[in-house]
């Protein structure tokens, strides 16, 4: 029988396939946004159409820079990659996957990623004056390949 009700958007994991331990996650993140794939229309006009309208051709794909938030946490995978990054250049890709659970923790649907890698990091705001604010940092992330898959 299928859903009837929205998934909550809380419950996700972060998979960044590091080196240490492929299938950890590295800490909780906060949010998640950009995971967006599109394709880029190529207009095409027939020279003797009899009507005067452009076609539309699906052309290049593309994936849109996913970004990830987490209050800092004592792991240095981030910069262990961004290091790896910048020493070994597009042989420091991996995938990463993003999954979706449901109330229960069952895994409902997954984002993978493919040949993926950090693109920016911004470290956390810190001000004295906060008091209880949590310290975020985020990665961007570059991705060549986007695919999703339903679990449930």
């Amino acid at each position: 029988m299928a859903r009837s009700t929205s998934y909550g958007a809380f419950n996700f994991t972060v998979n960044l396939n590091s080196g240490e331990d492929p299938e950890s996650e590295l800490g909780g993140f906060s949010d998640v946004s950009g995971l967006v794939t599109e394709f880029v229309m190529a207009e095409y006009r027939v020279g003797n159409s009899k009507v005067n309208h452009v076609r539309k051709l699906p052309g290049l794909h593309k994936v849109g820079d996913v970004t990830l938030k987490r209050g800092v946490v004592d792991s240095q995978a981030f910069f262990a990659w961004i290091k790896e990054t910048r020493d070994k250049g597009f042989e420091a890709k991996r995938d990463v996957v993003i999954t979706l659970r449901d109330e229960t923790g069952k895994p409902v649907r997954a984002w993978k990623l493919q040949a993926v890698l950090p693109l920016k990091y911004t470290g956390p705001t810190l001000a004295a004056k906060g008091g209880g604010d949590v310290a975020l940092e985020e990665l961007v992330l570059s991705a060549e390949g986007f695919e999703a898959e339903q679990l449930a």
